[in-house]
């Protein structure tokens, strides 16, 4: 029931405690849930938010931070091509098995579905490594050891990746660019000649 006593209650109730499900707050505090999530949303105007996790950094980590991003800006300024030279590059696992995380998966629909998905304790995963840049992409590349299966990335795989795909790859890249640039230069000298 949406009494001022209520809306009361439940404000302190978030405020102590802001982790805790509205369900166990609406069986603590004796109001249904449908109620407290009334409350919630139309009298107190607070929004479920998903908690973002990252890594912790310590007070040395801020002090590196702010050093690597002078020296970025001042390599910008030295150098005003450098930011389309950069590569960006991350890896992701995918469970072979078509388990989605339920934390980041969302189902839309006009219905429920009602579906379960039913997931290996252990499940196997394929382990995928892309790198981006303002000229293009290099990948997708599945890391796997020697009879093919997928593996996770550890710091020889990486190493043996970088040489092996990564920088013939670069290499490829900067070719082209080297070419599209002297024909960009040839076009140029005939413009200003005629």
């Amino acid at each position: 029931m949406r009494t001022p006593e209520n809306i009361g209650r439940v404000r302190e109730a978030f405020d102590r405690s802001p982790r805790r499900s509205a369900v166990r707050h609406a069986t603590t505090l004796g109001i249904t849930p449908r109620s407290v999530r009334r409350i919630l949303h139309n009298d107190l105007h607070y929004h479920p938010y998903k908690i973002q996790i990252f890594q912790a950094l310590n007070t040395r980590d801020y002090g590196a931070r702010v050093r690597f991003c002078q020296e970025m800006l001042d390599l910008i300024g030295e150098y005003e091509d450098l930011v389309n030279n950069m590569w960006m590059s991350d890896e992701a696992h995918f469970h072979v098995s078509g388990f989605a995380n339920k934390k980041n998966f969302r189902y839309w629909s006009q219905a429920n579905p009602r579906a379960l998905h039913e997931k290996l304790l252990h499940s196997p995963k394929v382990t995928v490594w892309c790198a981006i840049a303002a000229s293009g992409i290099i990948g997708p590349y599945f890391l796997e050891n020697e009879t093919g299966n997928a593996v996770t990335a550890n710091a020889d795989r990486y190493v043996k990746m970088l040489q092996n795909l990564f920088t013939p790859q670069l290499a490829v890249f900067l070719s082209m660019k080297t070419r599209y640039s002297s024909r960009m230069e040839q076009q140029v000298t005939q413009q200003e000649c005629q």
